[in-house]
């Protein structure tokens, strides 16, 4: 091959000189190696330009590849929505006995192969092969939490339910990583986007078509055989998600304003009728996180300045109604045990006693429960992994919060990136508080383990890129130029 030439060919001769190859690596830095381009060239899926001082040529339209990219660039979306959706959409209700030992239905069977289908797409489309750069420090505590629940299966005392849950989370942490080390931005607003139309369409179908509720729940929404409470988690991370496209300067927007408001009015109300006290506190706590970061100072000022006296108001004009909402009419004695879960909290402490270091085992929990009182889960974020990580498995979770937050918090103070950061840090801050009555974030499988997962892959991706200039809607400040430079 002659060098005087541009080459505009879709196929190369076997030999290519090492010049050339390092003049097609500047060019598409995103290929992992010259050999895999020039192998793609050859199959027909790439067109370059390179001219003789081995730059691209100026001007000329989007290569094949990258058309290619935009068509498939729906795998960071449907992937976890879809595990999602197989993890907590049933059709039918199952006593809480079967949760341990029920056996596999066709509910279960297709929550599996949604999984299996899941990690099988990521090896035909990725393969197997050492990460490209150092992963950031969330995601190697991210994986470090795994595989420590992946290994605690040896000593579960209920090892087949454990062995399954395990490689659900597993699945979940090898979905992370691609998403933390592949995804872009927009591909997580898109993602956005389509949990808050699923979320939409939800309490849709919950208000056309109520389906019996249990005794405890008869005045309480939700949809399908979703527990309020999981509901409650769905439609708090949707409305925070909702609110960062709705803050001036926030995040891009894909519909009108005036639909995000409705959305925000559709969520709240749902969040409300759930009666889930957990999500409805751990929603306001994300909302003031995420407004207290997401415009600097100024718009913390601003912030505190509207919300106190908003919240004397809202006591003083709605102080009957929030009561009866906390209490949700149940008695004095129900109320000083939270809904008996002190009793069942000392029970959690009594079997940490007996293995208080590595713990009881991944799913022990709910096995040690439900045979114990009847319950099934500690109800609580750090009982339940105290219960079944022990003191390594709560470091580990706990560690990784905190890190998590911390790095958030730091990129609040890079505009380009602010609001990206502000609202992954209210979704933390909603998590957590959460917690504090639910035990599902430190599990597998369900909405607030995956969304944990998203949130440490979110986070990856806004610390590992450079930030260039985007056009923002109502924002006229101008974004520095890379994550490092946070003043």
């Amino acid at each position: 091959m002659s060098r005087g030439h541009s080459v505009q060919t879709e196929s190369l001769p076997p030999h290519v000189d090492h010049r050339f190859r390092q003049q097609v690596a500047r060019a598409h830095p995103q290929a992992s190696s010259c050999r895999r381009l020039v192998k793609e060239w050859q199959y027909g899926r790439m067109l370059a330009h390179v001219e003789p001082t081995g730059g691209p040529t100026r001007g000329t339209k989007v290569n094949r590849a990258r058309h290619r990219r935009a068509r498939a660039a729906w795998w960071p979306t449907l992937i976890p929505i879809g595990l999602i959706l197989a993890s907590e959409y049933k059709f039918r209700s199952r006593g809480i006995g079967e949760a341990i030992g029920g056996g596999i239905d066709a509910t279960i069977a297709i929550e599996i192969g949604s999984y299996g289908l899941a990690v099988l797409y990521l090896y035909r489309r990725f393969g197997i092969r050492p990460p490209r750069r150092v992963p950031s420090p969330v995601l190697l505590l991210a994986w470090l939490f795994v595989f420590y629940m992946a290994m605690s299966v040896l000593w579960t005392p209920f090892p087949q339910f454990a062995a399954v849950r395990a490689a659900q989370l597993l699945v979940t942490a090898a979905v992370c990583q691609v998403l933390a080390t592949r995804a872009e931005r927009e591909d997580l607003y898109r993602m956005a986007h389509v949990f808050i139309g699923v979320v939409v369409v939800s309490v849709g179908i919950g208000v056309a078509l109520p389906l019996p509720r249990t005794p405890n729940t008869q005045d309480r929404f939700n949809w399908l055989y979703v527990h309020p409470v999981t509901a409650g988690i769905f439609l708090g991370i949707a409305l925070l998600l909702a609110l960062s496209f709705v803050l001036p300067g926030g995040l891009p927007r894909r519909w009108r304003l005036p639909v995000y408001l409705v959305v925000i009015v559709v969520l709240g109300t749902a969040l409300v009728a759930t009666g889930t006290r957990g999500a409805a506190a751990g929603c306001l706590a994300g909302v003031a996180m995420f407004l207290l970061t997401a415009r600097g100072a100024r718009g913390r000022a601003e912030f505190l300045l509207m919300a106190i006296p908003g919240a004397v108001v809202a006591v003083l004009a709605f102080g009957d109604w929030l009561i009866d909402f906390a209490t949700r009419g149940e008695s004095v004695q129900r109320l000083e045990t939270l809904n008996s879960r002190t009793d069942l909290w000392s029970f959690a402490f009594d079997a940490v006693s007996e293995k208080p270091i590595f713990g009881n085992g991944m799913s022990a929990a709910r096995g040690l429960f439900l045979e114990s009182i009847g319950l099934g889960g500690g109800h609580n974020v750090f009982v339940n992994i105290l219960v079944e990580g022990g003191i390594v498995g709560t470091a580990l979770f706990c560690l990784l919060c905190f890190v998590t937050m911390t790095i958030q918090l730091a990129l609040t103070r890079v505009r380009a990136i602010r609001t990206d950061a502000a609202l992954l840090l209210g979704l933390m801050t909603f998590l957590l508080v959460d917690g504090l009555t639910a035990d599902m974030m430190a599990g597998a499988a369900n909405v607030a383990s995956i969304w944990l997962f998203l949130i440490v892959a979110w986070t990856s991706v806004i610390f590992r890129k450079p930030v260039g200039p985007e056009v923002r809607h109502g924002d006229d400040r101008t974004p520095v130029a890379t994550v490092s430079e946070i003043s």
